[in-house]
Parts: C-alpha cells; sequence; structure tokens
C-alpha cells in the first residue's frame, strides 16, 4: 500500500501506526487531534506551514518508509 496526500491522518496512521514519528518530526503533532480524521496530509501540511513540493517530499517520505527503505529520520 502506497499513500497519497489526498489520504486523511487517520487513513495514513492505519497503515502503520510508526508513520506517527514522522509526521511528529515534521512537526505536524496532529495525530491525536480531531481533525486528523477528516483532514488530509495535504491540508494538514497547510496548516502547518508546507508548500505543496514539502508535502509531495512528505509523502514520498512516508511510502520509502512503508516500502521499507533505509529512513534519515
Amino acid at each position: 500500500m502506497t499513500i497519497n496526500a489526498d489520504m486523511t491522518i487517520i487513513e495514513i496512521l492505519e497503515q502503520d501506526p510508526a508513520i506517527a514519528g514522522i509526521l511528529i518530526q515534521k512537526g505536524m503533532h496532529c495525530i491525536h487531534c480531531e481533525a486528523a480524521t477528516g483532514e488530509t496530509l495535504r491540508e494538514a501540511g497547510m496548516v502547518h506551514g508546507m508548500d505543496d513540493a514539502t508535502v509531495e517530499d512528505l509523502v514520498k517520505q512516508i511510502n520509502d518508509f512503508l516500502a521499507g527503505a533505509p529512513q534519515g529520520i
């Protein structure tokens, strides 16, 4: 499974709860926020001052994590 920026935070965390660590390192502490159930990664990124390119970089980092690629986090 891969994720995309239009998935909600909860949908992404359902893939692997350890993704929370990646989000937290990016300043996105929304994993426990009520908005996580309806807010997409793109929307959350915008709230946290990320542009589209930064959100897409985050998507790639999460997908690399899910694929088992070594992480530099």
